[in-house]
């Protein structure tokens, strides 16, 4: 906000509403100034700026700022200078920038703070947000017992007589499965914004995204916490091989994939077409049909089980596997010989399946897809094949070590050095948004960062198809995407928000109007606007539309 604009008297105190109105720009001429495609999306929004001129005047009790220049209010002592391609690296390594991850860099250098973040130790979450967490937790116990009494409970809905008593319960039984996925949402969400640890944060959103699965099928929301802590966070800067395994034997994936319904005589290719095509070596992975029919028949018998192990006859029962949930019943299992990407694969129970993932996960193939579904996540919709090969190499020389991949991506020069910014999901739009607006302040209610993932479509276990969202900016880069997103910053921008509600039994926080203009903004931020950018900022006003305009501009929107 320039002093030039006289939006804000000497004293500080704001105008009533009708002086505010009447000095606000002219919406449509703020958006017009943005740059080349974004600002054409960004003019559709006019009508919303409209409302936000007059929301930014009526917000009861915001802090107006100061009236103080962009420059003169730059703070004193300011450590050296930031270049660009540090913020681009930044940004991409984290879910968005905030004052302590900046600090953090500053502190420890590029590499250091690479190696930190590589192998997380320490989380170091303020209490206010540890708190939350603790409460928010998976017990560490099977969802076996969680499913086996959710079955019994249907058997006991289903044998009351029809009419509301059976509705209700039917009602109240759905109302929890609602309940355990959106725990197992804001768990996710404010390990996203809070945790030191972004990349293993990022990580986890990608694999989660790259190993899909979806809430509303069959029983998936009983289950998706413990997806997330068990099969995904143990192993999302581990080896590749163990995080597929993990990944197949969770009932999550099992029930989503439909294999627990594969068996000797009655095979379902679902889940093997979807390992191979989706999860390890891509549409063009040098396999054909006749491997995915391979491959459902060594994973015949593997499923779920909730009751007592079954009757086996007395040489099959040394092959049976109980893990919880999981379950590998030999009963259920083709034993024949099978001919896997031209290797011979006897019969030997899930021992095929272990060896069937190993002889899948060293494929060059899956080496080059996984590391182009990485570059093209971090780097750009584009990456370079050298970049690409290079991640590759040290993932085959590793045995698919994801730390030491991602290592060769982020110390690549290759990284931050496209010609194309990278355009942010909405995921990491919204959560970058959040992060710079409150800059490590606790939030104590994420339904409204939910609700906006759920407008932007890319809701955490709401992709029904098994492809995951898109990686890619074509993906999200719609009309309906950007005025959506024009709205996100209208709200957080003037502080019309319920981040800061009292949900479930928390307790409430004050809701303070964010200060944009601060000491991370002239740090990370002011240096790199564009001038299409800073024209419009100066066009703002009131500090709501200032920050508005901040955070539905490019350079918040790419990276």
């Amino acid at each position: 906000m320039t002093s030039g604009k006289g939006f804000f008297p000497v004293n500080g105190a704001p105008y009533s509403p009708l002086e505010c109105l009447s000095n606000v720009t002219e919406p449509t001429a703020v958006i017009k100034s943005f740059s080349h495609g974004t600002r054409g999306r960004l003019q559709r929004a006019a009508p919303f700026a409209a409302a936000l001129a007059l929301a930014a005047c009526t917000t009861p009790g915001s802090p107006v700022g100061s009236a103080t220049s962009a420059k003169s209010a730059a703070p004193a002592g300011a450590l050296a200078a930031l270049r660009r391609e540090d913020v681009v690296w930044l940004q991409r390594l984290t879910f968005g920038l905030d004052s302590r991850t900046v600090g953090d860099y500053r502190r420890l250098g590029r590499e250091r703070y690479l190696d930190q973040q590589l192998h997380p130790r320490d989380e170091a979450l303020p209490e206010p947000v540890a708190a939350q967490l603790r409460a928010l937790e998976v017990p560490q116990t099977d969802p076996a017992g969680k499913l086996e009494e959710l079955h019994e409970r249907r058997r006991s809905i289903n044998a009351m007589n029809e009419g509301a008593d059976q509705d209700q319960a039917r009602k109240a039984l759905n109302e929890e499965g609602n309940r355990l996925a959106y725990r197992a949402v804001r768990l996710q969400l404010l390990r996203a914004l809070y945790s030191p640890a972004q990349l293993r944060e990022q990580m986890v959103w990608f694999w989660l995204n790259h190993f899909s699965v979806h809430q509303h099928k069959a029983d998936e929301r009983w289950l998706l916490g413990d997806y997330e802590e068990r099969a995904i966070r143990p192993h999302a800067l581990g080896r590749f091989r163990d995080l597929v395994l993990a990944t197949l034997e969770h009932p999550a994936m099992l029930e989503y994939l439909d294999n627990a319904q594969n068996a000797v005589g009655h095979v379902n290719e679902n889940y093997a077409r979807e390992l191979m095509e989706r999860h390890t070596l891509g549409v063009d992975g040098g396999y054909g049909q006749q491997d995915v029919q391979q491959l459902a028949r060594v994973l015949t018998g593997v499923g779920i089980d909730t009751a007592a192990a079954p009757h086996l006859r007395r040489e099959s029962q040394g092959l049976y596997v109980r893990h919880g949930a999981f379950e590998f019943n030999p009963a259920r299992h083709d034993f024949g010989a099978k001919m896997l990407l031209g290797q011979r694969i006897d019969g030997a129970g899930f021992a095929e399946v272990a060896r069937a993932v190993t002889l899948i996960v060293r494929r060059p193939a899956c080496a080059h897809f996984i590391s182009r579904e990485l570059a093209t996540y971090f780097a750009g919709d584009t990456p370079p094949t050298e970049l690409i090969d290079a991640m590759a190499g040290t993932f085959r020389r590793t045995d698919g070590d994801i730390a030491a991949t991602l290592r060769t991506l982020f110390l690549s020069r290759q990284l931050t050095g496209l010609p194309a910014p990278k355009f942010k999901d909405p995921m990491r739009y919204v959560l970058s948004a959040v992060r710079l607006a409150y800059d490590g302040r606790t939030i104590t209610n994420t339904r409204p960062l939910l609700d906006w993932l759920n407008a932007l479509g890319e809701a955490p276990f709401g992709r029904a198809t098994p492809d995951g969202y898109p990686l890619t900016g074509p993906g999200w880069e719609s009309p309906g995407q950007m005025s959506r997103r024009f709205e996100i910053a209208r709200a957080i921008g003037s502080g019309n928000v319920h981040l800061f509600d009292a949900e479930d039994t928390g307790a409430a926080t004050t809701n303070r109007f964010p200060q944009l203009s601060n000491r991370l903004y002239y740090e990370a931020i002011e240096p790199f606007l564009a001038a299409n950018t800073r024209s419009a900022l100066d066009q703002a006003g009131s500090p709501q539309e200032w920050n508005t305009f901040l955070l539905a501009s490019p350079e918040m929107n790419y990276e």
